[in-house]
């Protein structure tokens, strides 16, 4: 069992949320790893993504929220939603290897964390139009931003569990 230790002193509230973000991603993949590759396809109904759907999905959803929050005439309404994730995921294939998956995942975090460190912590307490047409500041849509991966980390959990598998996240807390 590892021990603990004291988190580091922020210095910024902007450090304190980007730990936030990589605690979530970190625990993102944790999950993805903890699916077998040959899982990666399961979906629980027809209708919903499958496991690799939506680690595709979290990637998205990433990069564009790094991407309109970073940016100076960042909006969400810019755009359509499609022409938004267009724009900072089109990039990315439509199907990804879990290695492949899980490389993005990591390299598209360290990406999105430079972006907001050169960004700035006052140009984080910005507002930007938000999906629904309202103000909002970046910062609080960075938390929004956290908040959806940690949701879509939940549903990788109950895959996980739906495949006869502890959850990544219960496994460390089991020791």
């Amino acid at each position: 069992m590892k021990t603990p230790t004291a988190p580091p002193a922020y210095t910024t509230l902007l450090e304190e949320a980007l730990e936030a973000w990589g605690y979530t991603r970190t625990g993102v993949i944790d999950e993805l790893k903890n699916i077998p590759a040959d899982k990666m396809t399961f979906r629980p109904t027809p209708e919903m993504r499958s496991v690799a759907e939506l680690g595709l999905h979290i990637l998205e959803s990433g990069l564009l929220m790094v991407g309109e929050l970073a940016r100076p005439d960042g909006s969400f309404r810019r755009a359509s939603y499609a022409a938004l994730l267009k724009e900072h995921a089109g990039s990315l294939p439509s199907r990804a290897t879990k290695p492949e998956l899980l490389a993005e995942l990591k390299s598209t975090h360290r990406g999105g964390e430079k972006r907001f460190r050169q960004a700035g912590e006052l140009w984080m307490m910005q507002y930007i139009t938000r999906f629904d047409g309202l103000p909002g500041s970046r910062f609080a849509w960075m938390q929004h931003g956290i908040a959806h991966e940690e949701y879509h980390r939940g549903q990788l959990a109950l895959y996980a569990r739906l495949l006869g598998l502890v959850p990544a996240l219960t496994q460390q807390i089991m020791g």
